[in-house]
C-alpha cells in the first residue's frame, strides 16, 4: 500500500557527494550485490516451503495450502504470514481457494484466507497512487471489492476461535473503509487481547494512525512509543516507533532529514531497535521479521552519519529492497543501493583497507 511511492524519486541528500564511479568501487569492494541484480519487489529471500507450495495451488492442489498454513499451528505471527502470502497468490488464480472453501466450508483458514485476499484485490484494482492520480473508477472498484471483504471479515471471524488472525488481517480494511476510532479500537482490543505482542499487527495499526489515512502524526507516535515501551528485546516491537518517525519525515516535505533523524530522542530509538534487532537475531536468526527491521535502520543510520553501522545492516540483508523505505520511491532497488553504496564509499574512504 505504498501511496507515496512515487513522490521521492530524487531526494536532495548527500548520496551525490560521490562519483557514480566511486559508489560502484565501494560495493564491489564489500562484495555487495550489483544494482541491476537487486530485487526490488522482495523484502528478502523467498521462503523455499512457500514456493513448492505455491507451485502446487496453481496446479489446482488446494490441500497444499491447506496443510501449509494449517502446520502453522498456534504461532500466530507465522499463520498470519502464512495466510497472507495465500491470499496474495489467490489474487493472482482463485480457483484453488474455491476448492478449497467448498470442500471445506467451515474451515477458518480458507474462511481467513478468502478475506484477506479480498483485500488484496482491492488494493491492485485501487492501485498505489496518490488519491489524486486514482481515477473515480478504480475508487468506485475498491470500495466495492473492499464492501465484499468486510462481509467475508464477518465469516472469518465467526471461526475464529482465540485466532487473532482474521482481526490483524482486518486493519487494512478498516483503513480502507474508513473506520472511527471506536470501531478500530474495538478490532485492536481483539488482537491484543489475543496476541498483544504480534510486531505485524502493530505494523499494520500504525498505519491506520498515521496523517495520511484516519489519525495524525501525534497520534501514530504515540502508539509507537507505547508499542516500543511495552515491547521485550527481540519482540521488534521498537520498530513500530521508527515507522511513525518515517512516515512523519516522508509526508512533510518542509523537514530536512539530516536534521530531523539526527534528533536525539530519535538516535535514542534507533539504538533500541538496534538492541531489539540483535536480540531477535540471536533468538531466531531466520525469523522473517528481522529484514524489513535492518532496512529500516539502515536507513535511519544513513541519515544519522552512521555509516559503517548502517552498512552492516544493509549487507545482512543484500539483494532485496522490496520493503519500506524504499518502497516509497520510484525504483526501490535503484533507491537502496545508492543509499547503501554511499555508506560503503564512506566506510572504505574513512579506511580505504576496509573489507
Amino acid at each position: 500500500m505504498g501511496l507515496f511511492r512515487n513522490r521521492r524519486g530524487t531526494n536532495p541528500n548527500r548520496v551525490g557527494s560521490f562519483s557514480d564511479k566511486q559508489l560502484a568501487s565501494a560495493a564491489r569492494q564489500f562484495g555487495l550485490v550489483p544494482t541491476e541484480e537487486i530485487d526490488g519487489e522482495a523484502a528478502m529471500a523467498p521462503d523455499p516451503r512457500f514456493e513448492r507450495v505455491k507451485s502446487a495451488v496453481r496446479a489446482g492442489n488446494w490441500q497444499a495450502g491447506a496443510a501449509y498454513l494449517e502446520d502453522a499451528g498456534r504461532d500466530w505471527a507465522e499463520r498470519n504470514r502464512r495466510s497472507n502470502a495465500l491470499a496474495a497468490e489467490a489474487v493472482t488464480d482463485d480457483g484453488w481457494l474455491l476448492a478449497w472453501r467448498t470442500a471445506r466450508r467451515d474451515d477458518p483458514g480458507a474462511a481467513l484466507v478468502n478475506a484477506r485476499s479480498l483485500v488484496d484485490l482491492a488494493w491492485e484494482v485501487r492501485g498505489g497512487g496518490l488519491a489524486g492520480a486514482t481515477t473515480r473508477e478504480q475508487f468506485a472498484g475498491f470500495h466495492g471489492v473492499l464492501a465484499q471483504a468486510r462481509e467475508a471479515f464477518a465469516a472469518a471471524r465467526a471461526l475464529a476461535g482465540d485466532d487473532p488472525c482474521p482481526f490483524i488481517a482486518e486493519l487494512p480494511l478498516a483503513m480502507g473503509l474508513g473506520y472511527d476510532h471506536e470501531a478500530f479500537e474495538a478490532i485492536w482490543a481483539e488482537v491484543e487481547q489475543r496476541d498483544p505482542y504480534h510486531v505485524g499487527a502493530h505494523h499494520s495499526a500504525l498505519q491506520y494512525w498515521c496523517a495520511k489515512w484516519r489519525g495524525s502524526h501525534e497520534a501514530a507516535e504515540e502508539f509507537g512509543r507505547a508499542a516500543a515501551a511495552k515491547g521485550a528485546p527481540g519482540q521488534l516491537l521498537s520498530t513500530i516507533v521508527l515507522d511513525a518517525y518515517f512516515e512523519y519525515e516522508i509526508t512533510d516535505e518542509t523537514l530536512n532529514p539530516g536534521t530531523y533523524y539526527q534528533q536525539p530522542h530519535i538516535v535514542a530509538a534507533t539504538d533500541a531497535t538496534l538492541a531489539d534487532v540483535a536480540a531477535a537475531h540471536a533468538k531466531d536468526p531466520h525469523d522473517r521479521h528481522i529484514p524489513p527491521a535492518r532496512h529500516m535502520l539502515g536507513h535511519f543510520l544513513y541519515w544519522q552519519n552512521r555509516y559503517e553501522e548502517a552498512l552492516e545492516q544493509f549487507r545482512a540483508v543484500d539483494g532485496y529492497a522490496g520493503t519500506t523505505p524504499w518502497s516509497y520511491y520510484g525504483d526501490p532497488a535503484e533507491r537502496y543501493a545508492r543509499v547503501r553504496n554511499y555508506c560503503a564509499a564512506q566506510v572504505a574512504h574513512r579506511s580505504p583497507s576496509a573489507r
